[in-house]
């Protein structure tokens, strides 16, 4: 990507258009990459810190969280131009859409007393905030169970994951981690009902019965875990980590966990995108004084 430097955020896809959305937070843009020919096709500029994206296919929109202009932003059309931006508070950041109810839940704020953490609650069709939930400290990642009925939120500062009811848009639940804090990176094994937690204090990987919040299994993991993935059909965690590599765990149906190998990366490598159905995973590689780029690696899922 030779006109793109600096480190990635989180990436999405238009899977019926073969597009790959990626927030490129160093660059101040986020990049359109037609997959086909493997190209730039368009460049959002002029946006201070992207980090969270999200694609309804079903709307044709993008929603871009900027933690610097602390807003949401939402692009339509192809080319993509901008349609709103609705105002939220500092450090904007992971989101996650609810296609059921059609609901947006955005993470951001908690930088100091005036710009109090929250999950902004967003009619994505609509595009207007309905609430906001307060959080004791900045959501660092939100999870979806399917259909809705949870948001799992991982608040870092405090070793916690809270549940929110996807309903009423109240807190169910709150866990605390009992040996680990630094909880960033979420993912969610539904079949199971099982919660993957990375954590960077000490590095490891946590897995929590979805219902109770109680630890089933856990195993070390390289340091600065940022992203995770569970993959349905292989049963298997990626875990995208800061210090270049990408952790490889079989994950059980009760949630024990078995090291698979370690793919190495590149310092900074810290979030990509699994695809299941490509049985791909994109990793953004930043880039100083060179180009930053987008490398692409087979999970071996068949």
């Amino acid at each position: 990507m030779p006109s793109v430097k600096g480190k990635f955020d989180h990436f999405a896809i238009d899977e019926a258009s073969n597009r790959l959305f990626a927030a490129a937070t160093g660059n101040k843009s986020v990049e359109v990459i037609d997959l086909a020919s493997g190209k730039v096709t368009q460049s959002l500029t002029g946006m201070g810190k992207p980090h969270g994206l999200v694609w309804v296919a079903a709307t044709g929109r993008l929603f871009v969280a900027d933690g610097e202009k602390a807003e949401l932003t939402v692009f339509e059309g192809e080319p993509l131009k901008l349609l709103k931006s609705i105002k939220l508070s500092e450090d904007a950041d992971d989101m996650v859409y609810d296609a059921q109810s059609e609901m947006l839940y955005v993470g951001h704020g908690g930088t100091n007393s005036a710009n109090p953490a929250s999950i902004a609650v967003v009619d994505a069709k609509r595009l207007s905030v309905l609430t906001q939930l307060p959080m004791d400290a900045h959501p660092e990642a939100l999870e979806l169970a399917p259909g809705g009925n949870r948001i799992f939120v991982n608040v870092s500062d405090t070793g916690q994951v809270v549940v929110i009811d996807g309903s009423t848009h109240l807190k169910m639940k709150t866990w605390t981690l009992a040996n680990a804090k630094g909880n960033t990176p979420l993912a969610y094994d539904g079949p199971n009902d099982l919660l993957l937690v990375g954590c960077r204090t000490p590095a490891k990987l946590l897995v929590l019965n979805g219902k109770t919040g109680k630890e089933v299994g856990s195993a070390p993991a390289d340091a600065g875990a940022d992203d995770l993935f569970y993959e349905a059909k292989t049963h298997r965690a990626y875990l995208v980590t800061g210090s270049g590599a990408v952790d490889s765990f079989a994950v059980s149906s009760t949630g024990k966990l078995q090291a698979l190998g370690v793919t190495h990366t590149a310092v900074g490598s810290k979030t990509g995108l699994l695809v299941p159905s490509q049985s791909v995973m994109y990793i953004g590689v930043p880039g100083t004084s060179t180009p930053s780029e987008i490398d692409v690696y087979r999970t071996g899922a068949k």
